[in-house]
């Protein structure tokens, strides 16, 4: 039911290659996923959280005294994207705590097929679920208040913890929009800062159509919210590695715009900033 968002992913546009898009993983495909475990010069601080009868992995960077925010994975999984947006939000001023859940418990998805798979194959609720413990982790390890932010994927993820998780004090999700089954953002509990890219093409998921509608759901919530929509800009824009680029290249988007991304970046300190403040 909630695989759902990824296909609205490998669908709608022609971000995917064709060949990616078509590709049916037959019986014993072995993915070529890596760990993401901390190396020695890593400023991640690698930590186990349970839940239910689970537990999980979770990568921690920033002041332990800090305002937390966890920091939710793209489809790809805990790769160098997502702990680069994790390293920079531990960075910006005041400080902040950044804690990325491992919610593929270890996979990483090296290409586009892969990473279909792995978000297809996602349990949606327990991700929720892994989201709502790093928040209660953060709070009981030195912040009084923590946040969620998360890109594509764990945007959409990002936005369901303003419905779902009520210990969540503000929500900054980028380009994704969860499945109406997982959360109804009309229900936000949460204030929550939402960012788009003008030329993004996930129909249903995050293209401007999607944007504005959250838009009218959120304010039908009731809490603090703004939606920014970017010109110019596609799926993705925040992610400016240099193998972030290429990456979004080989998908199809050749933008590049440092001033949307910054102005994105200064947004997301002030909204987190307004609302993690003890």
């Amino acid at each position: 039911m909630l695989a759902a968002a990824s296909r609205i992913l490998s669908r709608s546009t022609p971000l995917l290659k064709p060949s990616l898009a078509r590709t049916h993983f037959p019986a014993g495909y072995r993915f070529a996923v890596r760990s993401m475990a901390g190396s020695a010069a890593s400023p991640f601080k690698k930590i186990q959280i349970q839940r239910d009868d689970t537990t999980f992995d979770a990568y921690v960077v920033g002041k332990e005294d800090a305002p937390g925010i966890v920091v939710v994975q793209e489809w790809w999984g805990v790769d160098f994207e997502i702990k680069n947006h994790a390293v920079k939000i531990s960075q910006l001023n005041p400080g902040f705590k950044a804690l990325i859940p491992d919610l593929y418990r270890g996979k990483v998805g090296l290409d586009t097929a892969e990473a279909q798979h792995l978000m297809s194959g996602l349990d949606w609720p327990g991700a929720v679920k892994d989201i709502h413990a790093s928040v209660n982790w953060l709070k009981a390890n030195g912040s009084k208040k923590v946040g969620v932010t998360g890109y594509c994927m764990g945007g959409a993820l990002a936005i369901a913890s303003s419905v779902l998780v009520p210990e969540v004090d503000a929500v900054v999700s980028f380009y994704g929009v969860p499945p109406p089954e997982l959360a109804d953002p009309t229900q936000a509990k949460a204030p929550v800062q939402a960012h788009f890219g003008e030329l993004d093409n996930f129909v249903g998921f995050s293209d401007v159509k999607t944007a504005k509608a959250l838009e009218e759901k959120l304010k039908a919530s009731g809490v603090p919210y703004e939606v920014h929509i970017y010109p110019g800009s596609a799926h993705a824009f925040m992610n400016i590695s240099p193998d972030g680029v290429k990456r979004r290249k080989e998908m199809g988007m050749d933008d590049h715009d440092p001033a949307a991304v910054e102005l994105a970046w200064s947004r997301f300190q002030s909204w987190m900033t307004r609302y993690l403040s003890a």
